[in-house]
């Protein structure tokens, strides 16, 4: 009763901001780290490609997933990478709110109808950044996630053998490189006791961020040659086509000249 008052007292005197914008939240949800303001404004995808879900080119065939592995048969994303959901990331893999990958799973859960029953498997993260930074990202989202879709979790499917680059500033052929190689799959099924049939043999990746798909691609690979027959893939967010990312660089920039 005391700690309840002194909490609400707290809250009061020091009101949550948003990470996104830095208002104070709304009293009515006042552990909040996104106001309702910032989670509606980001942005979701388009309707796309059946597999890939990326915007389709003007002519032909799409492009962005023409070179993934045939066992990786589908990826969903839910919004663009942008300010509100780049922020949300950011926070996530590098100033210790591993919170916020439970608003993440909720913020996929509202936006995406659950897929087809499987089992959800977190790409893992190397030795060197787990103890960097205490948590596997994408299992906090797993996590919640499995809890939301009523589909069981396993962590334990998937292993990175090694410590892989950031990906972060590296070329689409760099990036493949620098993930070929490095999971290790379980076989399927029989990980953990389920009230799935035994027989369901799909694998759900769980990711924060699609950049280019190699990761994905890398671990789909392994996957598959651990007997898995069908895999999907859900991430959180993903990043802008190259041309939508060099416009939106020239307008930031043009704003930023003008005032």
């Amino acid at each position: 009763m005391i700690s309840t008052s002194l909490r609400s007292l707290e809250r009061f005197l020091l009101p949550n901001a948003c990470i996104v914008c830095g208002k104070a939240v709304p009293q009515w949800e006042p552990d909040a780290l996104v106001c309702a303001i910032c989670r509606v404004r980001a942005r979701q995808l388009p309707t796309g490609c059946r597999r890939c879900g990326q915007p389709m080119p003007p002519v032909g065939p799409c492009r962005f997933c023409a070179d993934w592995c045939d066992a990786l048969v589908w990826v969903h994303s839910i919004f663009w990478l942008e300010t509100e959901t780049r922020v949300m990331v950011h926070h996530l893999k590098y100033e210790q709110c591993p919170s916020l990958g439970a608003l993440m799973a909720d913020l996929i859960a509202d936006h995406a109808r659950p897929p087809a029953p499987g089992w959800l498997i977190p790409i893992p993260t190397g030795a060197k950044r787990l103890k960097q930074r205490g948590y596997n990202q994408t299992a906090v989202i797993g996590r919640r996630l499995s809890q939301r879709w009523k589909m069981p979790l396993a962590e334990a499917a998937l292993t990175r053998v090694r410590d892989t680059r950031t990906q972060t500033a590296l070329t689409p052929e760099a990036r493949l490189a620098n993930v070929a190689g490095a999971f290790v799959a379980r076989p399927a099924p029989g990980l953990a006791k389920s009230t799935l049939d035994s027989n369901v043999r799909m694998a759900i990746l769980v990711d924060d961020v699609l950049t280019t798909g190699a990761t994905l691609d890398a671990a789909a690979h392994a996957l598959a040659s651990a007997g898995w027959s069908s895999i999907g893939a859900v991430t959180f967010a993903r990043a802008l086509p190259y041309a939508s990312r060099i416009a939106a660089q020239v307008h930031r920039a043009k704003r930023l000249f003008t005032n």
